[in-house]
């Protein structure tokens, strides 16, 4: 019967890990919070659902022991790498010479998650298309196995919902406080920043592309 009863030590760890590995800023991340600024706190959450789904993903086959997961990743990380960055760099260049479009409620309407749910794919498809992240995330989590005691499966299962509840913590929060303070920013103002988040992309995708080619020349 005590089998069935998962260490209590993984929900606060989980939550600390989720928390942290959502907020060093990367490719995805500088999307959502382009996301949140242009569009409010629910498209905010909506990149950030899409960022965590991909996260915890990677942690339950990381969890539950799927080897062979962390194996492709590996064999194949060259042509995953190159896909990971042209779609950075689409998303990039499209972000940069796209019209700004500050979403305010001046109408009288309130914008629902369902508004941006095309948002979720999108941040899921680049989490899950970053070799670094994965890996890293598969590292982590063997970490935190060491760490804290994960035996069965539920304590697995356990975890992976508390890194995932971490993350969503750390992004609904963080949308939060951009909602209360981006009516400060005009258009002129979104464009510079929707300029710069389409560089800080389109940056990333090309020194992933890069790495391979320099890898490549090398052999």
């Amino acid at each position: 019967m005590l089998s069935y009863i998962p260490n209590p030590l993984i929900i606060p760890v989980g939550l600390i890990v989720g928390m942290l590995i959502a907020a060093p800023v990367g490719p995805v991340n500088v999307l959502c919070i382009q996301r949140a600024i242009e569009r409010g706190f629910w498209g905010g959450i909506a990149a950030g659902i899409g960022s965590v789904t991909g996260d915890a993903l990677i942690a339950l086959c990381a969890g539950l022991g799927v080897g062979s997961i962390s194996g492709v990743v590996e064999t194949h990380r060259a042509v995953i790498q190159v896909v990971g960055g042209i779609a950075l760099v689409a998303f990039g260049m499209r972000l940069y010479f796209s019209a700004p479009r500050l979403k305010l409620d001046t109408d009288g309407s309130s914008a629902r998650l369902k508004d941006f749910v095309w948002d979720i794919p999108q941040t899921f498809f680049l989490t899950i298309t970053n070799p670094g992240a994965v890996l890293g995330l598969f590292a982590v989590f063997g970490g935190i196995s060491t760490f804290v005691e994960v035996y069965s499966t539920i304590d697995v299962l356990l975890l992976v919902a508390a890194i995932a509840s971490g993350s969503m913590l750390w992004w609904v929060a963080l949308s939060n406080l951009i909602g209360r303070y981006r009516h400060h920013i005009d258009l002129r103002m979104l464009n510079r920043i929707n300029r710069i988040a389409g560089l800080l992309l389109a940056i990333f995708g090309a020194v992933l592309i890069a790495e391979v080619i320099w890898k490549a020349g090398r052999f």
